[in-house]
């Protein structure tokens, strides 16, 4: 017997993750009822005052490939550290607004405090580990990458 490969869920969306789409997807979680508690984080991002000027937006690229077969790991890591009955990884590629939202993350499960946890950690993994760039574009036409902190 043969072993189906899991292939990497696209995490990716061109330009903001829109608000609609999030209430669609917590919407799709009403009829999982054994689901207590979802945990969701929304990077947004910010017109931060730079000496360059004030960000108005922020252009994201990414190693593709890489980013999506990492993103792939870090998703069944945390699956098999927490039991979640659901996780979904959203973020933008292109350029996002300042005021947009540029990453979407969601977990499920039947407490709380796993959904809080893995959400939580999996964001720190996503920002740490994942071959995806920022650069921030100002009123001033200028540009300069971002570092996450």
């Amino acid at each position: 017997m043969t072993e189906k490969k899991r292939t990497p869920k696209n995490i990716f969306r061109q330009g903001p993750i829109s608000p609609d789409s999030i209430a669609t997807s917590i919407a799709n979680h009403s009829s999982k009822t054994g689901i207590g508690g979802h945990s969701i984080f929304l990077g947004q991002v910010r017109a931060d005052e730079k000496e360059i000027g004030q960000v108005t937006a922020i252009e994201y690229s990414a190693y593709e490939e890489m980013a999506l077969e990492q993103a792939f790991e870090i998703r069944e890591e945390i699956f098999s550290k927490y039991p979640l009955t659901c996780m979904h990884i959203y973020h933008s590629l292109g350029t996002v607004k300042a005021g947009e939202i540029c990453l979407f993350v969601f977990t499920s499960s039947k407490h709380r405090k796993a959904a809080m946890d893995a959400c939580e950690e999996l964001v720190e993994r996503i920002k740490k580990e994942l071959p995806i760039w920022g650069k921030e574009i100002t009123d001033k036409q200028k540009s300069t990458w971002k570092e996450n902190n």
